[in-house]
């Protein structure tokens, strides 16, 4: 049982404190120890007080996380519509959704979530519409849902699945296999496997995947490097698997296989952090029926000019969709057996449309684009002429493109923020496209409207933003508003529907996603005006999207919330330091709030290439100009605050939020709250039980309630 949920029961007694009730005077704040730390970067010395924070398992640490959230939970505890906000996501969540599904000679597999289960379970039926068969289910592994599956992946013949399981909302990952027809669990168990998936020979004998080596100390926090390929024989011990590359030279590398559709060859992604520019590497497996795991690797793409995304082969050709020399995307065809640039064919040329998904299928090339954010699925025959555009229901976003080559139909999922996520299956023969699960909610959907608006950002860009609000809204400023950002890694923020934001709309409020710069919403240049040096475009973005807001009286100032998570949390602390009279709300989440240390654990020199280093003085400064720990202003009238976060984030590890948090409490000059709500067995976000997913969005609403001093009537 969490933290959170022993204080609601009433049995957290050493981490008492003073009763608050929500609204009343300052909270009185746990105490927290500096420490006389300092760091010298470039000459600039940068004390770090809370540094012994980082330590999430020392006594201390865990004596300070049962303290916060015990003053959290009684703030919170004190706000008598939390409950009433609980038990409506708890209605709202429960309705059936499904995932898209991947056919395998003659069977389907799919998940599918009756609506409250904590994970999705993975059905296998003779047809989408078919009877299905449980074939795992996930919420057995562990009675409180925290144990999640990370990847599916099936053997040509659709005889065996080979699956991943995470603990805690952790990134490491335990591959397993199981047998289709009697799902049985074969004796298979790899570990030290992140970010990786599994790649099954045509011959269905084993897989390749790649792993780090064990690593030393804490594994939620150490940095990870050296990753190696492997491949590994369906019933022999790991310590057994076959070493197909490594590179002693590049410690940085992370290998992403994939064995081509004929079987003859593993084609390998090859990425270095979260650069969106890779290499492919390509080894010929010779006869697919008895594939040979280890030989040479050529190294096809080699220059790490630009992001390659495979889509298959015909023989000796290979086709990929790239953003080299074409920052909106474009599919070549490249030889391996001469992959100079000069020789490469343009199979479909770049558009006005930024390319965000692609897949070849019945031959032909399937692409999602983005027009002003809306999407556009488009399929080219294999000479690259339109074989015309697949219909979508309206304005929104296209996921879950799945199909391969020699199938006759495309399964995709359609979203918008007032429509949930629904499975679509389109007939190449007839290009119609129906839904193959209809959804439906107990939301109301025809009550809301979602409009697009652009807006000025401070250096005069313009910039998308979707609003969505009840219909016939007075637009006199009063209305609560919560902005929500993202900004970075070359990652749109597209249209999608959350039963916690239909929820939101219900209490009356205004729900605004603002498209900013460092995405790729229109390609690789809107990434690189975001990015790096650029990085205070997103700031600005983000600010102006508030002002927005404001000046069109959709909102004020003190009705005024943001939210963001990741690089998104980010986001959030560096604004309310830059314009903390702007907002009357924040929930930052997972942020990677010190700048000048996140490249010290696990994953985090991975995200180098979006931000730049602390160790290059250019970059130090540049990082230092806006990193949220350490420009918190002593003195400052920051607006009510909870930052969420849990203990087991191994991606953003938790010390960013437990720093930034003390920080914050101790330079608060206002009478605002500013709590920290920290999870326990949960990490990132990934595989979050819906159980917690909804009590954390209804205490995120609840803190809204009073920070915004909103009246809900639902």
């Amino acid at each position: 049982m969490n933290i959170l949920r022993l204080a609601r029961a009433g049995l957290v007694l050493a981490a008492a404190v003073t009763p608050l009730a929500a609204g009343a005077q300052r909270p009185a704040y746990p105490t927290t120890r500096t420490v006389e730390q300092a760091d010298d970067y470039h000459g600039t010395r940068v004390a770090d007080p809370y540094r012994w924070l980082e330590d999430t398992d020392a006594p201390e640490t865990r004596a300070w996380i049962t303290a916060q959230n015990a003053l959290t939970e009684q703030y919170l505890a004190a706000i008598p519509e939390r409950a009433r906000i609980q038990a409506r996501l708890t209605e709202l969540w429960n309705f059936p959704r499904w995932g898209s599904p991947a056919r395998r000679s003659g069977r389907y597999f799919y998940f599918k979530n009756t609506g409250l289960q904590n994970q999705s379970v993975l059905y296998v039926a003779p047809s989408p519409r078919g009877e299905p068969r449980v074939l795992l289910d996930p919420n057995t592994l562990r009675a409180d849902g925290t144990e999640a599956l990370t990847t599916a992946q099936y053997t040509d013949d659709g005889r065996l699945l080979g699956y991943g399981v995470a603990s805690g909302g952790s990134d490491w990952q335990e591959f397993r296999v199981r047998e289709v027809d009697t799902g049985r669990d074969l004796p298979d168990r790899l570990r030290w496997i992140k970010f990786s998936d599994m790649a099954w020979t045509k011959d269905g004998r084993g897989f390749f995947y790649a792993r780090y080596p064990e690593p030393s100390g804490n594994a939620l926090t150490a940095a990870v490097h050296d990753q190696k390929l492997y491949y590994h024989r369906i019933g022999e011990p790991q310590e057994r698997d076959v070493l197909v590359y490594q590179r002693s030279d590049e410690p940085d590398f992370i290998y992403y296989p994939r064995v081509t559709e004929d079987g003859r060859y593993l084609e390998i992604s090859v990425s270095k952090g979260s650069d969106r520019r890779n290499r492919i590497y390509v080894m010929d497996l010779g006869d697919p029926a008895r594939p040979r795991v280890q030989g040479q690797m050529v190294r096809m793409l080699d220059a790490f000019d630009a992001g390659y995304t495979p889509l298959g082969n015909d023989g000796p050709v290979f086709y990929f969709a790239t953003d080299n020399a074409a920052p909106r995307g474009r599919v070549v065809a490249v030889d391996l057996r001469d992959p100079a640039p000069a020789r490469w064919r343009t199979i479909v040329p770049e558009g006005p449309d930024a390319i965000v998904g692609s897949r070849r299928v019945n031959g032909k090339f399937v692409l999602s684009t983005l027009h002003d954010v809306a999407a556009k699925l488009r399929v080219y025959n294999a000479d690259g002429t339109s074989a015309g555009e697949v219909p979508l229901p309206g304005p929104g976003a296209v996921s879950g493109l799945q199909g391969r080559s020699g199938d006759r139909e495309l399964f995709f999922t359609f979203a918008s923020f007032l429509s949930p996520a629904t499975v679509y299956r389109y007939d190449f023969a007839t290009r119609r496209a129906e839904p193959v699960w209809p959804v439906r909610t107990g939301f109301d959907a025809s009550r809301y409207v979602t409009e697009q608006v652009f807006y000025t950002s401070r250096d005069g860009a313009r910039i998308p933003m979707f609003i969505t609000h009840r219909r016939g809204m007075a637009m006199d400023g009063n209305n609560p508003t919560l902005l929500y950002g993202y900004g970075g890694f070359n990652s749109a923020v597209l249209p999608a529907y959350s039963s916690a934001v239909a929820v939101w709309l219900e209490m009356g409020g205004v729900y605004a996603s603002a498209n900013l710069r460092g995405g790729n919403e229109y390609g690789e240049a809107w990434h690189q005006a975001g990015m790096l040096a650029n990085k205070q475009n997103v700031f600005d973005d983000f600010i102006a999207a508030g002002e927005y807001l404001v000046a069109q009286k959709y909102t004020s100032p003190s009705k005024l919330a943001i939210s963001g998570g990741s690089n998104g949390g980010l986001l959030v602390g560096t604004v309310l330091n830059q314009r903390p009279d702007l907002f009357g709300g924040a929930l930052p989440a997972v942020g990677v709030m010190d700048m000048l240390r996140f490249n010290k654990f696990t994953i985090g020199w991975a995200w180098v290439s979006d931000y730049g280093s602390p160790q290059d003085p250019a970059q130090f400064r540049t990082l230092y100009a806006y990193s949220p720990l350490h420009n918190i202003r002593a003195g400052t009238r920051f607006p009510a605050t909870l930052i969420t976060t849990g203990d087991h984030d191994d991606r953003v590890v938790p010390g960013h939020s437990f720093k930034y948090a003390a920080a914050m409490q101790a330079a608060q000059a206002g009478d605002a709250p500013v709590l920290i709500r920290i999870e326990t067995r949960a990490g990132h976000g990934a595989g979050k039980p819906t159980a917690m997913q909804i009590e954390e969005a209804a205490d995120r609403w609840a803190f809204l309630v009073r920070a915004l001093g909103m009246r809900v009537e639902m």
